[in-house]
């Protein structure tokens, strides 16, 4: 199903200027990386999150997507939720809901026990920033399309992307 995983850009992606990145260049499996970029986290004025040490977690077709350490996270607004998922290279992510969140949608996911290969993500927790206020560097991030994507669209990235009606996948 995957034709595309880094190694040839498809024709129908977007060609990146300088200082930006196309999610088509980015690999499958995914690869993670240090970032030390400002991450903030916020619901209305309350800082949820907001870390300089995070994961970045780069996919082919796929806006990156930030891990937070727990420690960076004020956990005193977000609750469990019942909710559970399975990725095929990280494992299975359990969910957490703000705890004033009228809908009850999770905004964020960790995974408690990664697979080896993504090990460092233990402990570090990503948020949905369709579902709650995402910035990098001061920069408002937008969310990729569907319910279930959690990347994270800033204007250093370009697409089509994973979920988007042409990008010919989901």
């Amino acid at each position: 199903m995957w034709k595309y995983r880094g190694q040839q850009r498809p024709p129908f992606a977007v060609q990146p200027k300088a200082g930006q990145e196309s999610v088509w260049d980015y690999p499958r499996p995914p690869i993670v990386f240090n970032c030390n970029r400002a991450v903030n986290v916020m619901h209305n004025d309350m800082v949820i999150a907001s870390s300089v040490e995070t994961y970045r977690v780069l996919e082919t077709a796929s806006p990156p997507t930030f891990y937070i350490p727990e420690k960076d996270i004020d956990w005193s607004h977000l609750v469990a939720s019942l909710e559970q998922s399975f990725c095929e290279w990280k494992g299975e992510a359990s969910y957490w809901e703000l705890n004033v969140n009228p809908d009850g949608k999770p905004v964020a996911w960790q995974y408690n026990d990664p697979f080896p290969a993504f090990g460092m993500l233990r402990g570090h927790t990503a948020f949905y920033p369709g579902r709650i206020a995402c910035y990098v560097d001061g920069e408002r991030v937008r969310s990729q399309h569907g319910e279930f994507y959690g990347g994270w669209v800033t204007n250093e990235i370009v697409g089509p992307f994973k979920g988007d009606p042409d990008s010919g996948y989901w």
